[in-house]
């Protein structure tokens, strides 16, 4: 990875669909080198896949928020990560070091919704103890 490796990332970081002729005129680099260093960069694993960013309020999700996760015991890692990844409200989760072990991204309708997927997270097996914060607004994504 070089400079100029870097300042394609950030172009592709700002709009994964730019094209490669937009960020060679940027960077100052030919089209062929910036598709090869694209290729070289997702063969090697750097770019792992393209992506988007929605507006969550757009799609009913008007309450979004972070909740961390203790866990009684690490026998109970397998049984809440499978029921994470099952439950469709959240975004995002992450295996942290600190007073919790997870950080969990909500993503949900109502206040409503937000209380009955906090009960479900706080009845699953092993489960010590949450803390909830409610994102009011998102300042860099």
């Amino acid at each position: 990875m070089d400079y100029m490796d870097y300042k394609i990332l950030e172009c592709l970081k700002s709009n994964a669909r730019i094209k490669a002729s937009a960020i060679s005129k940027e960077i100052h680099l030919s089209v062929s080198a910036v598709l090869e260093r694209i290729r070289k960069m997702e063969i090697n694993g750097i770019i792992k896949n393209y992506t988007i960013v929605l507006d969550e309020s757009k799609l009913g999700n008007d309450i979004s928020a972070l909740m961390e996760v203790s866990l009684d015991h690490p026998r109970f890692y397998e049984s809440f990560t499978d029921a994470v990844k099952e439950n469709k409200n959240i975004a995002f989760c992450y295996y942290v070091t600190g007073d919790f072990d997870f950080i969990l991204k909500i993503l949900c309708k109502s206040s409503e919704d937000l209380e009955k997927i906090h009960r479900e997270i706080k009845s699953l097996d092993g489960v010590s103890r949450t803390k909830t914060y409610c994102i009011l607004k998102d300042v860099k994504m």
